[in-house]
């Protein structure tokens, strides 16, 4: 009797020793994961706020955001867990695993997503701007993480992978306020030069779209093989640009006609002889 007495009450303060040691664990490391969630949370909206003052674009602050929210937590049930007494090697290898299975399957689309991160980032263009790139042009419509859209002047969607427009040369015809419309007018080696040069500058003085700084500019450029070639070039503003050129292309040609100047066209000579 004295003997089960006695290993009951051993029994008892063993429970009791150990639970309370190991209740008071628990509750330390509930306060500590509760705090760290907060913590957490305080860090992720700072964060935001920056991004926010630095202008980032709204898709990848929100990826950002939560991508470090979820990096902090893991981290934070790991810590947690091993002051608990749970082993986590196993898990860290574990995650370290997938990780790389995932990098490996994944491998294109990271890429893409690096891609975007660097133009949401560095701003080579914005929506709106008209670009050309990867041998097509058009307008931006979109700017996803993995995926730049733009639409085409025919109205197609056209899909660039990110990875591959950040490494690659971009031509933004939107970047700049001012753009210059290059021409090249060919006329006969009979026609009057200088007749020629007055009308196409009276043209230009004509058209109030054209920018009198940067100074315009019409010189004889080259003697070709069968026509006396002058380049035009004209500064403009960005919205004027395909107007201009479609309208001096029209006036020039009018005025030619009218002054009865040639503009020369590629001919063939074809002899043909008898035997």
């Amino acid at each position: 009797m004295v003997t089960s007495k006695l290993v009951i009450t051993m029994v008892t303060d063993f429970f009791l020793l150990h639970g309370l040691n190991y209740g008071l664990k628990i509750v330390y490391t509930l306060v500590i994961l509760i705090a760290g969630f907060w913590i957490i949370k305080i860090f992720k909206k700072t964060v935001d706020k920056r991004m926010v003052k630095h202008k980032v674009d709204a898709s990848l602050r929100h990826f950002l955001t939560g991508f470090i929210s979820i990096g902090l937590k893991i981290l934070l049930l790991i810590t947690v867990a091993s002051m608990l007494g749970i082993a986590t090697t196993s898990f860290i290898a574990i995650f370290g695993a997938v990780g790389l299975a995932v990098g490996f399957a994944l491998q294109g689309s990271l890429a893409n997503f690096a891609g975007g991160v660097l133009i949401l980032l560095f701003k080579p263009f914005k929506i709106g701007d008209y670009i050309g790139a990867q041998g097509f042009s058009g307008t931006v419509k979109k700017i996803e993480i993995f995926n730049t859209v733009i639409l085409t002047v025919d109205n197609k969607t056209i899909i660039l992978p990110n990875g591959l427009l950040s490494n690659s040369p971009i031509t933004n015809y939107s970047k700049e306020n001012l753009r210059r419309v290059d021409f090249t007018f060919g006329i006969g080696y009979d026609d009057d030069l200088k007749k020629a040069q007055k009308i196409m500058q009276a043209l230009i003085k004509k058209d109030s779209r054209i920018l009198k700084t940067p100074e315009p500019f019409v010189r004889l450029s080259e003697l070709g093989d069968s026509s006396v070639n002058f380049s035009m070039r004209l500064w403009c503003k960005k919205a004027d640009y395909w107007d201009i050129h479609f309208d001096m292309l029209e006036a020039v040609k009018l005025g030619f006609d009218k002054a009865k100047i040639s503009i020369p066209y590629p001919q063939m000579d074809v002899h043909v002889k008898k035997k």
